[in-house]
């Protein structure tokens, strides 16, 4: 089947949501959308998607359906309902043979719960978190990181293909989850300790772009210096430089955290610098930055100095 004989329904058009979804479009697929936001479904129909009134509506004739919230409470449901207000969900509108792609960061344990449900009705299902932030949902390059069955991940990616440019069949269902948890507690680990060391030499007297670019070509190279920087004004079209908005907001982050130490104290591992970048991020927070981007934590380190 060409791209363009595809029926997507796109729900959750926030900041990775709308650009994935924007993708799928530029390639020829016909997309429905639905978000609780008005003004995104506007956007993207001003595109070519043709928005719907709800959940259900967006999913008529859809052979795909692609979801991209905020936890797993709202995935489940989507999917399976709510027991407490007598919703249904999408479980009883989705036809066998249809295939869902739950792009969301939520707990491996809700991922198979809502797989099981799904497959049991014959309705595919594989949980296929990202990874590469606003600017690789804009430019279609995100790595997905999937969990499901072989079937499953083979229906999953040719549209997965269409917005991104790395996609890892990890494994089982709840896998894609376990995969993207760990990968992030790396990535607040890496920010944390990036931020610390370039604040150390602008303290010290050094220029911090020169300093980027000594880290560049030297053994404390990594994604952060090379691609997003936390110091306002050393890299352009990034949130550093723009106020720290846009991007992975850091209470999204402190949501990875916590799924992250949660898996971990169910497997027994021993994660103490995620224990420390949790309790970061959490006093970030709670000092008003919840809603900007996670690199913002590079100020808990320049507002601290001795005065």
């Amino acid at each position: 089947m060409q791209m363009s004989q595809y029926n997507i329904a796109f729900i959750g058009l926030g900041n990775m949501g709308g650009p994935m979804a924007l993708n799928l479009i530029k390639a020829g697929c016909q997309v429905t959308v639905f978000d609780l936001m008005p003004a995104a479904m506007t956007q993207l129909a001003d595109q070519g998607a043709t928005p719907a009134q709800s959940v259900e509506q967006a999913c008529i004739g859809a052979d795909v359906v692609i979801s991209m919230l905020p936890a797993g409470k709202h995935v489940q449901s989507l999917y399976l309902g709510d027991t407490e207000s007598g919703q249904s969900g999408l479980i009883d509108h989705l036809p066998p043979g249809a295939l869902v792609i739950d792009s969301s960061t939520i707990d491996s344990a809700t991922a198979v719960i809502v797989a099981k449900a799904l497959t049991a009705k014959g309705i595919g299902f594989v949980d296929a978190p990202v990874s590469g932030g606003t600017a690789g949902a804009t430019a279609g390059t995100l790595t997905f990181i999937v969990g499901g069955s072989e079937e499953d991940y083979q229906k999953a990616l040719p549209v997965l293909q269409l917005m991104g440019k790395n996609v890892f069949h990890a494994g089982q269902s709840g896998a894609g989850q376990i995969a993207k948890i760990c990968n992030n507690m790396l990535l607040s680990v890496l920010m944390l300790g990036t931020s610390e060391a370039l604040q150390l030499a602008i303290d010290n007297g050094l220029d911090v772009k020169v300093m980027s670019d000594i880290m560049l070509q030297s053994s404390g190279r990594n994604w952060a210096i090379e691609q997003y920087n936390p110091c306002p004004n050393v890299m352009p079209n990034v949130p550093s430089s723009n106020d720290y908005q846009g991007g992975f907001m850091v209470d999204l982050m402190r949501k990875d955290l916590g799924l992250a130490l949660d898996t971990a104290l169910k497997s027994h591992s021993i994660t103490p610098m995620g224990a420390i970048a949790q309790n970061l991020y959490n006093m970030h927070s709670m000092q008003g930055n919840g809603q900007r981007d996670f690199s913002s934590i590079f100020e808990l380190f320049s507002q601290q100095k001795t005065k």
